[in-house]
């Protein structure tokens, strides 16, 4: 192929039809797969409308309880005092978005709780800066003294300051190196360990609340509600983060059983356990793997799989990209696999339709060829590479769509070379490859550039935003 030539190949020969009629035996199947459909939309808004509500409730019954406390001395100081009652709910809620609960992650997806976990960082920031700030100038305000030499003479006489000053500077750290200019400039694991200040922020707010506690002190009831709000988030946080990853690996013993290079740079990994169903692991869903080897043994990457759970076995294919990725060409079989998940909402829990259109990029393959093998209805893969030669898992794909009676179409080209119809994921070029793209969900997956770029495509066709499906795969920490 001569450089700058854009070649599309229909790797499945079967004639396409934009009205795709289920033969009789499927019929019962698409039915029923539309019922479902509706069910999963429905738990998915469910889940968002309960952590709303949640998080209402929670914010309405703090603000409530702190006026209740009122009148204070001074003004400055009763403003401060609102902030910090307000910064407690905020951390408590910032520890529920991270805590990985199932319920949750699988219906909204990591990638949207993650986000939000940003925000409330940003506000719980803001809150615990504005607290103190007030505070100095009551105190300076009440004793007749500058704001300094209030803020001195709080953190050297009164117990409890100083651990709040330290928590704050650990938090703005922790935001400073989350920033994304500065996350895309550090390895994943230095910003993990840096981002696990925040749990020693975490403890030493806890302290400095127990120290300094005195709005809440005014009332058992006020006292005891702080106390379900510390507990039970922090309850949540362990138990996600901490006594489920333990028990599943504790039940499930997963090692290694095989490793395949699918190219120089590409290798499978095909793990097997004891009683994987009970993981309930979904195509499309990524874990957080940990492989007990040299120069693996600490680190922890997420990896999504890139074949449907079967049985007791789960596989993931990786790119070479760092020291960690490359490492794994050297697994032997019977090594132990410790992994968190499964986690993301990237899957066929939250389908609108029967019909589904499948876009990947590169390595972005690998969810993408599983839900292909999980997904009913009739399905449409679009798998966007530079050259054939790129193509991962390409052989299986094949056999995959010939199966299931779906159409796999191979898009090959540089990215800056636009087709005769425009850019090769562009809208026109969407609307020839699959008149009816807006009665299917579209699944995206790929580098961040290639995944926007469908987003618009799909937004200048009229495709609804619920019917487009993406994630990120990655954490807060």
């Amino acid at each position: 192929m001569e450089p700058g030539h854009h070649q599309r190949t229909r790797v499945q020969n079967r004639p396409y039809q934009a009205r795709h009629r289920p033969v009789a035996e499927d019929l019962v199947a698409t039915l029923v797969n539309r019922a479902d459909a509706r069910r999963r939309v429905d738990r998915r808004r469910l889940a968002r409308r309960a952590l709303a509500a949640a998080a209402a409730v929670n914010l309405l019954a703090v603000n409530v309880l702190y006026f209740t406390t009122l009148p204070g001395a001074d003004l400055l100081i009763e403003i401060g005092r609102f902030f910090a009652v307000n910064a407690t709910f905020v951390l408590a809620l910032q520890l529920v978005l991270v805590a990985r609960i199932p319920w949750l992650d699988h219906r909204i997806g990591t990638d949207r709780l993650t986000s939000w976990h940003r925000l409330t960082g940003i506000t719980l920031i803001g809150t615990l800066v504005s607290h103190g700030v007030f505070i100095v100038l009551g105190y300076a305000d009440t004793n007749g003294t500058s704001p300094l030499a209030a803020a001195a003479d709080l953190e050297s006489t009164v117990d409890g300051v100083l651990l709040g000053t330290v928590a704050v500077v650990l938090l703005v750290l922790v935001g400073a190196v989350s920033a994304r200019f500065a996350r895309r400039r550090l390895s994943y694991e230095v910003w993990h360990r840096i981002h696990i200040g925040t749990y020693a922020a975490v403890v030493l707010g806890f302290l400095h609340e127990r120290a300094l506690g005195t709005t809440f002190a005014r009332s058992a009831a006020t006292g005891l509600y702080l106390d379900v709000l510390w507990f039970g988030s922090l309850g949540a946080l362990l138990t996600g983060r901490l006594l489920l990853p333990l028990a599943r690996n504790l039940r499930h013993r997963l090692r290694v059983s095989e490793v395949r290079l699918e190219t120089p740079d590409v290798v499978s990994v095909r793990m097997t356990g004891r009683d994987l169903r009970r993981l309930r692991a979904r195509a499309g869903q990524f874990f957080l793997w940990r492989f007990a080897a040299p120069g693996l043994r600490w680190q922890a990457h997420p990896y999504s799989l890139s074949a449907a759970p079967r049985g007791n076995e789960l596989r993931i294919t990786v790119k070479a990209r760092g020291d960690g990725s490359a490492r794994l060409r050297a697994l032997r079989p019977g090594t132990r696999v410790y992994f968190e998940g499964p986690y993301g909402a990237f899957t066929g829990l939250n389908r609108r339709r029967e019909t589904a259109l499948l876009i990947a990029g590169g390595v972005g393959i690998t969810p993408i060829r599983a839900l292909l093998e999980e997904l009913r209805g009739h399905i449409v893969v679009l798998y966007r590479v530079r050259s054939p030669g790129e193509a991962v898992l390409v052989r299986e794909l094949d056999a995959l769509t010939r199966r299931r009676g779906a159409v796999l179409y191979l898009l090959t080209g540089p990215s800056a070379v636009p087709t005769p119809r425009g850019p090769v994921l562009g809208p026109a070029s969407i609307a020839s490859l699959v008149p009816d793209v807006r009665g299917r969900d579209v699944f995206v997956c790929g580098p961040e550039g290639l995944t926007e770029t469908v987003r618009r495509t799909m937004d200048i066709l009229r495709v609804p935003a619920a019917q487009v499906h993406s994630e990120r795969f990655e954490f807060a920490t």
